[in-house]
């Protein structure tokens, strides 16, 4: 991603004022700033990398090259872990540069910053979320990016993974006989995890609590929505066992 930047460094110059000569400050030239961040960013020291590519867009926000500062500056954030940073440097980039040919790759970048901090299913607090959102919109937007391919393989393990919370909960709220709570989680799962390996289990728990609840009618609607599309799956094969109890 490293370009060759051709510009003229502005020098310092004298000028008379009074009969005096003084000195006049200028801003570190763009291409100084640029080595300086690719030797850190060669280095690996990727902290002090992104500080100079973030100096370099602050600096020269006209310039051709600001967009690929942030990209750079998120880039190296992301390397060294400092998610919410380069979260910010991914948000500045799409702010001022949404028409850029490096917006599905910042897209992919900023879903893997989320991505990367989603954690056990039962603290994990939002992320696994934000990271789906931001796959998606890559997908929609850009079917032929070279990073949908990856993009859509983090979608199906996001929805898996944000199902397995919901039902999580649901096994929670049933051991609390908390059934309304349970079959509300349970059927967000059917209707919108469909494609997610919990949709058997989600199918099987509510033939428990409508039959916990008294509702047999629903219960047998639900067992036969599992034998009829899960005809080998495990859950089915409890079913079977427990029908008498149904």
């Amino acid at each position: 991603m490293k370009k060759i930047v051709s510009l003229c460094i502005i020098a310092a110059t004298l000028v008379a004022c009074g009969g005096k000569k003084t000195e006049i400050m200028v801003e570190e030239p763009l291409p100084q700033i640029y080595e300086k961040a690719y030797a850190e960013f060669n280095k690996k020291h990727y902290e002090q990398a992104a500080a100079e590519f973030l100096k370099a867009e602050t600096q020269y926000p006209s310039s051709p090259y600001a967009a690929d500062a942030l990209v750079m500056a998120a880039y190296s954030q992301y390397l060294d872990k400092d998610f919410a940073g380069a979260i910010l440097a991914a948000d500045r980039f799409m702010r001022f540069h949404p028409g850029h040919p490096d917006v599905p790759y910042v897209l992919y970048l900023r879903g893997m910053c989320y991505y990367r901090q989603v954690s056990d299913v039962r603290r994990e607090p939002g992320m696994s979320t934000y990271a789906l959102q931001q796959f998606q919109q890559l997908v929609q937007r850009f079917p032929r990016s070279p990073y949908a391919k990856n993009a859509e393989n983090k979608i199906i393990i996001l929805k898996n993974y944000i199902a397995g919370k919901v039902m999580y909960a649901a096994r929670e709220d049933m051991q609390r006989q908390n059934w309304p709570a349970a079959i509300s989680r349970l059927q967000s799962i059917v209707a919108d995890a469909q494609e997610t390996v919990m949709t058997p289990e989600a199918l099987f728990r509510l033939t428990e609590c409508y039959t916990a609840i008294g509702v047999p009618s629903q219960a047998a609607g639900y067992a036969e929505m599992l034998r009829k599309n899960f005809p080998d799956n495990k859950w089915t094969e409890k079913l079977e066992n427990k029908a008498d109890e149904l």
